[in-house]
Order: C-alpha cells, then sequence, then structure tokens
C-alpha cells in the first residue's frame, strides 16, 4: 500500500506538482482498498471508448489536468454517457471545451469513469494541521455540509469506538440509520472508509488534505463509492 502510495507522490513531486491527478488520487485510494469506481486514464477518442466498454455504461468523462481545479467551470465533465458514439462526441467536446476556456492548461489526458449511481451523500475529508497532525473529519453531503456543517472531527489515529463516535456526532446521524421511510444505510463501509483514511495519513507524511466528496453511501449492505476524490500534497 504504502510503496504504491510512495510512488505516486515521488512522480508528484518530482513535476514539482502539490495536488495528484485525480487517477492518481483513485490509485492511491485503490491501494488501501477504499470502494472507488472502475476507471482508465484515456490519452485519444480511441482509448477513451475502449476503456467505456471495458467498465460498461453508463460512464463520465472528466479532463485531467494540473492546472484545473474546477473541472465543471470549463466543460471539462460529461455524465451519463450511453453509447461509444456518446463518448467519442464528449472526448472532443471537452478537449474542445478546455482549449478555448483554458487555453494554457496542461492536458493529462481524459478520466472515463464508472457512472455512480445517485445515492446519499457522505463527506469524508482529512488534513494535516501544524500542531495536532492529521485530523479527519466526517459529514453528510450537499445541504448538510454547505449550509449546516453538520460535521465531526477527530485527531488520527483513529479506533473503532472513535468512529463510531464521529458518526454518532453528526446531527443526521438518524438519517444513517433510516428515516422516514428511508432505508439504513451501509454504516461498516462508511466507518472503513473513515479508518482507511486515517491510516492513508499517518503512512504518508507528503499527503497534506484528501476530501473524497461525494461518497454515493448505498443501502446497508450494499456499501459505497467515492464519486470524486482530491488529495493534495505539504
Amino acid at each position: 500500500m504504502r510503496s504504491i502510495a510512495e510512488k505516486v507522490i515521488k512522480s508528484a513531486i518530482e513535476e514539482g506538482r502539490k495536488k495528484l491527478l485525480e487517477h492518481e488520487a483513485y490509485q492511491i485510494l485503490e491501494a488501501y482498498g477504499l470502494p472507488i469506481p472502475k476507471y482508465g486514464l484515456a490519452k485519444s477518442e480511441k482509448e477513451a471508448v475502449k476503456i467505456a466498454e471495458d467498465i460498461g455504461y453508463p460512464v463520465v468523462l472528466k479532463i485531467v489536468s494540473p492546472d484545473i481545479v474546477h473541472k465543471s467551470d470549463v466543460g471539462g465533465v460529461i455524465l451519463n454517457l450511453n453509447s461509444k458514439g456518446d463518448v467519442k462526441k464528449a472526448y472532443n467536446t471537452i478537449i474542445e471545451n478546455v482549449k478555448r476556456h483554458a487555453p494554457n492548461a496542461r492536458i493529462a489526458g481524459i478520466l472515463v469513469q464508472e457512472m455512480v449511481p445517485q445515492s446519499l451523500e457522505v463527506i469524508v475529508g482529512a488534513t494535516r494541521d501544524p500542531i495536532f497532525g492529521p485530523v479527519i473529519m466526517f459529514g453528510l453531503g450537499g445541504i448538510f455540509v454547505e449550509v449546516l456543517r453538520d460535521v465531526s472531527f477527530r485527531v488520527a489515529p483513529l479506533t473503532p469506538v472513535d468512529v463510531d463516535e464521529m458518526l454518532r456526532e453528526i446531527k443526521g446521524y438518524r438519517i444513517l440509520e433510516g428515516y422516514r421511510g428511508m432505508p439504513p444505510r451501509d454504516i461498516d463501509i462508511v466507518k472503513d472508509i473513515i479508518l482507511k483514511t486515517s491510516k492513508i495519513m499517518l503512512e504518508n507524511p507528503e499527503i497534506k488534505d484528501i476530501d473524497l466528496n461525494p461518497i454515493m453511501l448505498f443501502e446497508k449492505g450494499k456499501g459505497a463509492k467515492i464519486a470524486d476524490v482530491r488529495i493534495f500534497l505539504v
């Protein structure tokens, strides 16, 4: 796990980058056994189609560039692609959009990713505090984090008891258990994601921040998928 993360991080540092590209971030999550969507990096229209066919439809295409932080702002994300034709068109549209809106941006390729079905959104994050070291955050997504700031924090390393307390601390915990006809969610997988995020931070001191947002959390026993990830280096 650490060896894969070390290799990815070393490559980014040698290139002078403070932010991992999305496929690099997924490589680290995958090495630590976190639940990620199927994905592949395409450097041509033909590659994009092959990856999409291997993954199965629907897929999403996202620009991969060290110079673009907000992909949507430059037309760098297209969702719900259901055929070869859709993928070909989307690939070329994204390249054209980026060249128009961010002409100086370096393009590493286009990420072809399994389209994660909509579900309850949760967030797991981590930051390296100069005093406390790695601090881990959990919260429900959407309005809960944007408006209500309904989140909880713990300093790593974490125990299963710490994680259980983190979940129960948020005001929206009852939603995880199932509320007003909503099904209970797969709480065990959330706990596992939080513990593994803590481990990534402890074993990789070069990482400053991790943002897993959104994580689509499915019904109890059906797991979760990390739909988007950002990792920044110290």
